[in-house]
Order: structure tokens, then sequence, then C-alpha cells
């Protein structure tokens, strides 16, 4: 894996059949997909792929599939954050086993924990880990906003970038400033909307969840950033705003995108749209809204499956 990490990283879905059991299909599917349109890494088990919601063996058996299906093609992330240091452990190595690339490592969820909590967690973690690793900011499910001492701890601990996803453009412009000359070290914004203003100040790229649907727009938007095409900069932002306004509104709960993900994949016929317990997925009306929407924006020209 090349250093610094960079690109379009979707945080892929978790495809699970109605019996909650992986599919395998799915998963095929949706890997092809995202290769063809150009990605340039795959995250799972992370928010998007639902990863604290499924059994051990599960997210074992995804990493594993997903690690066969890429064969080297881009790198593979696996989100290991969990409840426990020794739960975090296994499938970090299992992660190693299969051929995985890195790791990502958000703060222990449940328990609130203080910034000086979370550096020592970091230290007892770090030199246990058998991947590099990229630290993940994401409070709205952690209970933690990662302020710039957290990145430097983890830095100074070989953390190979951050992936921010607080939802805090002004917190991550710091991050940006503060790391922009650290060139081994990748500065990725978890939410699309802030692609196109992050790449222009210095950030690294993005793990974007529309990205699992049109991964090709994406990776323009993206390599129009690299050229500073303001023209074609704006016109693809535009495309990804719609989607927010659009597919990600059909349901008013902080995991709608979630959810409508996971619904047009399958409206696409990608895979299917189960969800892990405790999330459900849409309801038919809203499924009929999410299509609706996909017509109306005439993405087909993205679609590579």
């Amino acid at each position: 894996m090349q250093l610094p990490l960079k690109g379009i990283i979707p945080p892929m879905v978790t495809p699970l059949l109605e019996n909650k059991e992986l599919d395998l299909v799915g998963v095929n599917n949706l890997v092809v997909h995202l290769l063809q349109g150009g990605v340039h890494g795959i995250f799972i088990l992370g928010t998007n792929g639902e990863g604290p919601s499924l059994s051990y063996a599960l997210r074992k058996q995804l990493i594993t599939e997903v690690c066969k299906i890429v064969d080297g093609a881009v790198p593979v992330l696996v989100g290991i954050t969990d409840t426990s240091l020794e739960g975090t452990l296994e499938i970090a190595h299992h992660s190693k086993k299969a051929g995985a690339d890195a790791l990502v490592v958000a703060p222990p969820f449940y328990f609130p924990i203080s910034d000086q909590e979370m550096n020592t967690y970091l230290e007892a973690v770090a030199h246990l880990l058998p991947l590099p690793f990229l630290l993940y900011n994401i409070p709205s499910c952690t209970k933690l906003h990662l302020g710039i001492d957290v990145v430097r701890r983890a830095r100074d601990l070989g953390a190979i970038g951050v992936k921010d996803s607080s939802g805090d453009i002004a917190s991550l412009n710091r991050i940006i400033e503060e790391f922009r000359n650290e060139h081994d070290f990748s500065i990725i914004a978890g939410n699309e909307l802030f692609l196109a203003d992050t790449m222009l100040r210095g950030a690294d790229g993005a793990v974007a969840g529309g990205a699992n649907f049109f991964p090709g727009l994406f990776v323009e938007l993206y390599n129009a950033c690299l050229r500073k095409d303001q023209e074609s900069i704006v016109e693809l932002h535009r495309k990804v705003q719609k989607i927010d306004e659009t597919i990600y509104q059909v349901e008013n709960s902080q995991t709608s995108s979630i959810k409508a993900i996971k619904c047009a994949l399958s409206l696409m016929g990608i895979c299917g749209d189960s969800m892990a317990q405790p999330l459900a997925k849409l309801n038919p009306e809203q499924r009929a809204q999410v299509k609706n929407h996909l017509e109306e924006l005439n993405y087909g020209e993205y679609f590579f499956l």
C-alpha cells in the first residue's frame, strides 16, 4: 500500500440476505461495481457497513470475501472499533490474515471517554495492531470529538492518517492546516459534501457513502479537484449535493443515508436492502421515493455493473 492514502474510498455497505446471513453474490457484485467505478480503496465494517451490529463470524467472513475479490487491486481498510480491546484485536488479526491493508480505529463506543483516556487507549492498542491504522473521528457514534492533540498522538504512535466524519468543517480544516506538510499522513473527509472544499485546502480524498452506488461520480469529482478544474468541480459537486438533498432525506433519522444507500443498491440490482438489527430497511413508500429520485437524477453514466 502506497502512502499517503489518497482518493475515493467508499464506506462499503454490508450486503445481507433476509435471514441476516452474508449475501455473497451481493458482496461480489458490489465490489466489482466499485472497482469498475475506479475507486482508490474500499473501507469495510464502518458506519455504513453496520460493523458494530454484525457478529464476529460475519465480520470475518466479509473481510475474507472482500480481500479475495479485490485481490490487491486497491487497498482494503477494515473498521475494527469495538467496545473491548480484545474484540478490536480479534478483528485486527483476522484482517491481517485475510490480506487487508490497513485498519480504522475509532474511540470505543458506549462509555463516554475523555481525550486523555483516548490517548491512553491508543497507547495500549497501537503497538498491538498487525497492520497500519487510520484514526477515525465520528463523535455522533462514539461520544468523543477527537481534537488536534489526539490526532497528533495517534500520528506519533504510527497512524497513517485520519478519517474525519465529525461533520465539523472548521475542525477538519484545522486538521488539514496542522498536518498539510506531513506528506505520509492522510487526511480523509468522511462527509462527501466536504470533498471539494477540503481537497482544495490540502486533504487527500474522501470516504463517500454515495460512492457505493455512483462511484464514478465521486472519482470524477476527485480528479477534477486534482486538476483544479473549477467548472467541473462546481458541476460535479452540484450532482453530489442533489444526492444528499433527495435520496438521503427520504427518512427523517440519523441513519437515513445508510438505509437509502442500501435501498438504491437494491433498486440497481447490485445487492439487497436488508439491514442488520436494530436498523430496519426503508418501507415501501420510502423505497418508491428513492426509485423516483434515482430516475430524476439520471446518473446512469456512473453505473458500472
